[in-house]
């Protein structure tokens, strides 16, 4: 007993989520700036930042990215790059019309739907839209219309919407939502709208949906679990939740510095991942941490190998790809 009592004091093992961290539509957006520098030059500027991440913010505010909510910060002919969440359709219309050099970062799974939702408008359809209000990507895809398009929050939310008619209903996702918490809802609106239109494919994104996989499969095998992101992105809230869900203590963090001491104490196993838009160097920064908190061993559990890419826009080939 006293040995097992001894073996808990401190974490042997380090279980680190596969697949975890950056995504394709992050990998691209970032890419997207960071050529924009290359090719033409500091400043560039960014509607709102360009992924939720702090650290990946500031790393490009300090090689002169300049991150901007409005576009009257933006001065004539600068160059502008749109962030991966997407924008409404009266942002495009004013940047286009101010003349900037634009380059579209959002991820083209948020542009699936963006598409969807223009193409069903034109066919008369109103939409319910599950999403989390004041996030950018849902203002973004709200804003592809004028109007005809309610947002729900909750279950809650769906028996109060009033959509103007119910024969050409359609129904639409944030990406980075609860997995679980999206088809609950999504069954709350089929429930009370059983003809509503759902999409082909699920709009909550491959990236999500993986790495809330991967937090449930890890769940099983630890005493807690640090999920590595900032505090504004929407896929990395969801895998605390989901780990504290899960009956499991989680601890979300920007960096290693925020683990608190004493955080490994009575923890045999402990699991890591990231949010698709932490930078993998972060993840090391926390296991290092760990290790110096006593943690033996690190094994990366099994996982989905993501092999997704996509293309950048066009006007960002850089001279030596020439």
């Amino acid at each position: 007993m006293g040995q097992e009592m001894q073996a808990r004091d401190s974490a042997q093992e380090i279980l680190l989520a596969e697949p975890r961290g950056f995504c394709a539509g992050v990998d691209r957006a970032i890419d997207i700036v960071e050529r924009a520098l290359q090719k033409f030059g500091a400043p560039i500027y960014v509607r709102h930042e360009i992924v939720h991440n702090t650290h990946v913010v500031n790393d490009l505010r300090a090689r002169g990215a300049i991150f901007i909510e409005e576009l009257d910060d933006v001065p004539p002919g600068a160059t502008l790059v749109f962030s991966a969440h997407g924008v409404s359709q009266a942002v495009q219309r004013e940047a286009e019309a101010r003349g900037f050099r634009i380059f579209d970062a959002t991820c083209p799974l948020v542009s699936k739907v963006h598409v969807e939702v223009a193409k069903l408008h034109r066919e008369g359809y109103e939409f319910i839209m599950i999403g989390h209000k004041g996030h950018p990507e849902v203002e973004g895809t709200m804003g592809q219309l004028d109007s005809g398009i309610h947002l729900v929050e909750d279950v809650a939310d769906v028996a109060r919407v009033q959509p103007a008619q119910t024969e050409r209903l359609a129904v639409v996702t944030q990406t980075t939502l609860s997995v679980d918490d999206a088809a609950e809802i999504s069954a709350a609106v089929q429930a009370r709208f059983p003809h509503i239109r759902t999409p082909k494919q699920q709009d909550i994104c491959y990236a999500t949906q993986n790495r809330q996989d991967a937090v449930k499969l890890m769940a099983r095998q630890v005493d807690g679990v640090v999920v590595v992101g900032s505090p504004t992105s929407s896929n990395t809230n969801r895998l605390r939740e989901l780990a504290e869900r899960l009956g499991v203590p989680a601890l979300m963090v920007e960096d290693a510095t925020e683990i608190p001491d004493g955080w490994l104490d009575h923890k045999v196993r402990v699991g890591v991942t990231a949010g698709a838009s932490a930078p993998e160097n972060l993840v090391q920064g926390v296991v290092r941490r760990l290790k110096e908190m006593g943690a033996v061993s690190v094994r990366s559990l099994d996982g989905v190998k993501e092999t997704t890419q996509f293309p950048l826009p066009k006007g960002l080939r850089l001279d030596s790809e020439a």
